[in-house]
């Protein structure tokens, strides 16, 4: 099931586990990212608490939690090579999987209709 929030972050979910990236859509307004921070594994996340922070050549911007949960993984990948963002928001350029503390409330999040709608 893939999901999206207001601030431009998608969520895979399978179980109780969502992987967690930025959108196609981001990556184009941030530009070329030069730095990534990734979150710690191990770190409990509110729904809507930054988890990561990157920084292009045009601003630098946050990633926040789309939901509550705990970070079991991070994408080291994207920390050494920020690039794959760009080159693969939706695949390569995932930023955390978080073991979700109530998988219903993904249901809170748009569908991939209602976020393309949302960006016009």
């Amino acid at each position: 099931m893939l999901k999206f929030t207001e601030d431009h972050e998608w969520l895979k979910i399978e179980g109780d586990v969502a992987t967690v990236g930025i959108t196609e859509h981001a990556a184009e307004q941030l530009g070329d990212l030069v730095f990534v921070e990734l979150p710690e594994v191990g770190a409990k996340l509110e729904k809507g608490g930054e988890a990561s922070t990157v920084e292009s050549v045009k601003a630098a911007s946050d990633v926040y939690c789309p939901l509550a949960g705990e970070i079991t993984e991070v994408n080291q990948a994207i920390a050494d090579d920020p690039s794959l963002v760009n080159s693969d928001p939706t695949g390569a350029g995932w930023f955390f999987k978080l073991k979700l503390d109530d998988a219903n409330s993904a249901n809170e999040l748009m569908d991939e209709a209602a976020y393309k709608s949302m960006i016009g």
